[in-house]
This record gives structure tokens, sequence and C-alpha cells, in this order.
């Protein structure tokens, strides 16, 4: 993932925040086995300390990549929007001359896989997803050999993944002016398309700590 100097994230704080604030569905790519390419797996995750806690189910196809080399990325991305070119023309300049670009925050884990396969485990795994997901605790004990769950543990294998490296990009055009970035954040959210408000949000959390760049 190539980051300008203006898209890196401030400091471990924000992305660890816009982590934390509801974005916990990412993709797992993993380095195929011998004549096969790489694999990705689309999942839910949480975290847990220095940890990505995933499960998938056994008969993925994953599994066999993982255990060939369990050195894996996974992404997280989110607040994405199109931003057409009139709306970057430079002052002074035909609207039509505006380069269009894309906003986006994402989160890059480099990690070292290992695989759960004690039920005991798998069912620690899971009641700390359920914990994040289900908060309300409005379901069955998850626990080996109590039904429903117990029964069910066979049927999937866990994931810790060991965060060895963070890269985080917040692409929200911090190396424009700030008139520039407030105006482009007014426009998507009266656009309020698909994820324009979360993008708006992002581009505007950060107008008072960033830019305009200066190298």
């Amino acid at each position: 993932m190539f980051i300008q100097p203006w898209d890196a994230a401030l400091d471990d704080a924000e992305w660890r925040t816009w982590i934390a604030d509801g974005h916990d569905f990412g993709q797992l790519a993993v380095n195929g086995p011998p004549g096969r390419p790489p694999a990705v797996v689309p999942t839910h995750f949480t975290t847990d300390g220095d940890h990505l806690l995933i499960h998938l189910a056994r008969p993925n196809p994953v599994w066999a990549a993982i255990e060939h080399d369990p050195d894996v990325t996974f992404t997280v991305i989110g607040d994405y929007a199109f931003v057409p070119g009139p709306w970057r023309a430079k002052p002074g300049t035909p609207p039509t001359e505006g380069v269009p670009t894309s906003y986006y925050a994402a989160v890059q884990f480099t990690c070292r896989a290992r695989i759960v396969d004690d039920p005991e485990a798998k069912a620690a795994l899971l009641r700390h997803q359920m914990a994040h997901f289900q908060p309300e605790g409005d379901h069955a004990p998850v626990e080996a050999g109590r039904a429903p769950y117990g029964r069910l543990l066979s049927g999937i294998r866990g994931l810790r993944l060991e965060v060895g490296e963070v890269r985080a990009k917040f692409k929200y055009d911090d190396h424009k002016p700030v008139g520039h970035r407030t105006a482009v954040a007014g426009r998507l959210t009266e656009r309020g398309r698909g994820l324009d408000v979360p993008a708006a949000r992002g581009q505007l959390r950060r107008l008072g700590r960033v830019g305009p760049w200066k190298p």
C-alpha cells in the first residue's frame, strides 16, 4: 500500500480508534501453496492486544495456504468515496480541468498466523468475538461439550494473527488547503451516497491536525 506523507496516520491512536469505531470486517490475504495463486477471504474479526482473532469454516481452502506459509496480511478498508474532478479544480481554472480522486481509510496488518484447533481454545476465541458482536449476551453459552456451540466447534478452526507491522492510510486530500477540504466535505455530505458521509467525517476530523502539506 503506497502512502504519501500527508496520508499517513498521525499516530497509532488514530488507526486504533478508527478500527474500534465499528470497522471490524476485513480481508485476509494468504500466500497460496505451490502452483496456486494467493487467496483472499472476507471475514469479521476482533482484536485481543497484539492479535487479530478470526474463525473460518473447516472446509475453507485457505487452511492449506496458511499451513504452507503462516505469514499473512489482513486489510480493513472503509469510509471511501469517489470525488469528481470539478470538485477538485484549482481556483481560476475550468471545473472540467479538475482531476478526480478516491478518498478512503485503510489499515493493513502484517501478521504471523497460528491455527487454533483445541476445542477449549476455540470456545474462548468465540466467546471473545461474541462479547464484541453480540454484547447483549442473548445467546447460549459458548462452551466446549455443551450444546449448541459445543457440537459446532468441530466445524470451524480459529486463527490468532500476531501483528508484526501496521500500515495505516487516511487519504482525504490533506495536502490541500483547509478551505478546499472543507468544501469537499460539504459536497460529500450533501451528495450522501454510499459512504460519502463517513468519508466527509474522516476528512473533517483531520482538518485541524494536518496540512496543507509542506515538504
